[in-house]
């Protein structure tokens, strides 16, 4: 692994938490129970004044980076209007659990905690990815605390065959090669199935694998056990509860890892209060690729 002044990411990562905390954000942890800590962004405890007439929103990341890599565009935007609550899953950045359940379920059971300890009653809850089911199943579970949900990009009713034809398109062994690459070559892949119209082969190697050695080599075993835990992509049949919430879909137009299909599938199981909006030129980061549009989509539903 190269010194922290060689590599780009450290110092990236420096850059990134000076965006949060000049939005009003800090680094927080909160043991939620005797087994689990969860480690978040949240409203600086010292600042209490500033919070109290803002509504919550809950930013929850994919699977890959921390959430620091995934939402700073959000952050600095929607920080003047709301009190953001950034959360870590298991095994993601410093949160981590003795507990041995693995599930999408148990991650939101520990968000939901979370926030229970931190004493936020009602909150809209925003997820991109694995994220995104996170996302549905704490809207699906608390109803009364959460009052509209965005889903980004996510696989929330992906079948058994979905999964299969994602790996064949990876062309890579397994979905753990594709999610949590060790080479330089799998997180190419990876790249050119997530983001659109990048040149990915005339980016360095040496960038690549400190890409790698800093955010994904950390849990890696723990983070292929959550792999193995998720339930949506198990079975051929889905099994997805109506929300009772508003809900937006958000999607970019030329995901090839949940295909913007899917996104009018789910349309159409999740709820009868669902508004599905797709990015132009975007795939499986729009909140990256195209972050003015996806702020001002996201925004226009969240205030309206």
């Amino acid at each position: 692994m190269a010194p922290f002044f060689l590599s780009p990411i450290s110092l990236y990562s420096v850059y990134l938490r000076f965006c949060f905390t000049s939005s009003g954000l800090s680094r927080q942890a909160v043991d939620i129970d005797d087994n689990t800590t969860l480690h978040f962004w949240g409203p600086d405890p010292g600042k209490k004044i500033t919070t109290i007439h803002k509504p919550s929103l809950i930013l929850i990341h994919g699977f890959g980076p921390i959430s620091l890599f995934q939402w700073r565009k959000q952050v600095q935007f929607f920080a003047p209007h709301y009190n953001l609550y950034v959360p870590d899953l298991i095994f993601f950045g410093e949160s981590t659990t003795k507990s041995s359940e693995r599930s999408e379920i148990f991650q939101a059971e520990c968000v939901a905690k979370l926030l229970e300890k931190l004493g936020v009653e009602k909150y809209s809850v925003m997820g991109t990815s694995y994220g995104g089911v996170v996302a549905y199943h704490m809207a699906r579970m608390w109803p009364e605390r959460i009052e509209k949900v965005v889903i980004a990009n996510s696989g929330v009713n992906m079948k058994r065959s979905d999964n299969e034809e994602l790996v064949r398109k990876s062309k890579l062994g397994s979905i753990g090669d594709l999610m949590l690459p060790k080479e330089v070559s799998q997180l190419r892949t990876l790249m050119r199935l997530a983001v659109y119209g990048r040149s990915i082969h005339m980016i360095p190697g040496f960038f690549l694998n400190d890409f790698i050695h800093q955010l994904y080599t950390k849990n890696r075993s723990q983070k292929l056990e959550l792999l193995k835990g998720v339930i949506f992509g198990k079975n051929e049949t889905v099994n997805i509860s109506p929300l009772q919430q508003d809900v937006l879909l958000i999607w970019g137009d030329h995901d090839q890892i949940f295909p913007l299909d899917m996104a009018y599938e789910l349309k159409g199981l999740i709820g009868k209060k669902v508004k599905l909006e797709s990015i132009k030129d975007a795939s499986h980061v729009p909140q990256i690729e195209k972050p003015i549009q996806f702020n001002n989509i996201v925004n226009s539903f969240l205030s309206g």
